[in-house]
């Protein structure tokens, strides 16, 4: 009986080995050694549909072949991929997610932040190397190492590049969550997103019933990701008079006017990196993708009410943050904030971020990357509750702690004032 038994278990492990040998559709160099120093990179590869026509050199070049040469290897760039998948490519070109690097570096301190966290990519430069598009876009400077951009192999996980994998709204996740734009919380708390994702459990064949991430911002499976009030909720012209005198102050702070209200070099910035809408053609046109999306579940006019009170929402939150925008703009106006070397005006810039000099400038920042991201965002993503108590509730506190924090501020240098005068 034992020996019977230890045939049999010898017969599976030999068949277990074969089958794991036939796993690799087209067998190469590159894979006799990586099965032994990165066996799952092997196994993601083997596993999916590109290994029935392609070997590791179709992708990496065949200039690395020994533990010598590791430097020779290449790493795929979105052109590698526009050979076998053209339309796919040229559609992410032309789309928000390749110009992910651009908004990036047009951020004027990006310079001064830590370099593991843009060029490492353990802060912004996680998600924002979108675009690094050649070799020499992806070179560091004198290691034999690669910066990772963010284009197909991002969504598609090397080495499988699983398009049932891309499909999922999880494969969005990663980037598009938490502080500044949690779409994810706002999606999957939504009753699109529990809809779907109980579906997906429930009954997987019915899932679609409810909209994902891809339903909307990639239609029929178009890779040019847009939407189109952008990521900071700015379009011009605006035909309200009322909302554009907060649009105007918004501007201002985001340094694409100056505080006369001319144009800045900053306005070239917006344009190159697409992150708001210029014309009233452009913004009608991303709105229209969107809405016909809509209106493929929901009736027209269901569709255009909901549409017309987010609009509102956005509008809403322009109010408050126009108000505290003035409120610290007239902290510098009256010399009671100096300005920081190398900034341009005498005014708040919302681009700082965080590298700011006083508290008030930080209520400032949260309440545009945290708060409004989030007011607006929610209504769009239809979720109320996170609308109003992370996003609108939330300005109106910053707004009160900026109006009280700035009283104080104009009181104490006031009182600096008068106690230099007498000496």
């Amino acid at each position: 009986m034992g020996n019977v038994l230890g045939f049999y278990l010898f017969l599976f492990g030999l068949f277990s080995f074969i089958g794991m040998g036939t796993a690799i559709a087209k067998p190469s160099p590159c894979e006799d050694c990586h099965v032994k120093i990165t066996p799952m990179m092997v196994k993601d590869f083997n596993r999916g549909k590109m290994a029935k026509v392609l070997t590791c050199a179709d992708c990496h070049g065949s200039d690395h072949m020994s533990e010598k040469d590791v430097d020779k290897a290449k790493l795929p760039t979105i052109e590698t991929c526009k050979q076998c998948h053209p339309e796919q490519a040229n559609q992410y070109l032309e789309g928000k997610h390749a110009l992910g690097l651009v908004a990036l570096q047009a951020m004027p301190y990006t310079h001064m932040q830590p370099k593991a966290f843009v060029e490492g990519q353990k802060g912004c430069g996680g998600c924002h190397t979108l675009g690094l598009k050649t070799q020499a876009d992806r070179q560091t400077e004198g290691r034999k190492y690669y910066k990772y951009g963010m284009d197909c192999q991002n969504c598609h996980t090397r080495h499988a590049f699983s398009k049932a994998e891309a499909s999922e709204p999880e494969a969005c996740e990663t980037c598009h969550m938490g502080f500044d734009h949690p779409q994810w919380e706002m999606w999957s708390g939504s009753k699109h997103g529990v809809t779907y994702l109980m579906e997906r459990t429930i009954d997987p064949k019915n899932k679609d019933r409810a909209p994902k991430c891809q339903t909307c911002h990639m239609p029929k499976g178009n890779h040019r990701v847009f939407s189109a009030w952008g990521f900071l909720a700015v379009r011009l012209p605006e035909d309200d008079p009322e909302w554009m005198g907060y649009r105007a102050t918004i501007l201002k702070g985001l340094g694409v006017l100056d505080p006369n209200g001319k144009p800045t070099a900053r306005l070239d910035v917006v344009k190159a990196g697409k992150v708001a809408r210029l014309t009233k053609e452009d913004f009608e046109a991303e709105r229209r993708r969107i809405v016909d999306v809509c209106k493929e579940c929901h009736s027209p006019a269901f569709v255009d009410a909901n549409i017309q009170n987010a609009d509102k929402m956005v509008k809403a939150a322009d109010k408050l943050f126009a108000e505290a925008i003035a409120t610290v703009a007239g902290l510098y106006q009256d010399g009671i904030i100096q300005k920081k070397p190398g900034q341009a005006y005498a005014y708040p810039d919302l681009l700082t971020f965080y590298d700011v000099n006083t508290k008030v400038e930080e209520i400032l920042y949260e309440m545009f990357m945290d708060h409004r991201m989030k007011a607006f965002q929610a209504t769009f993503h239809m979720n109320p509750d996170y609308a109003t108590w992370y996003g609108y509730a939330k300005m109106k506190k910053d707004l009160v702690e900026i109006k009280e924090l700035a009283q104080e501020m104009r009181q104490a240098h006031f009182k600096a004032t008068v106690k230099t005068r007498k000496k």
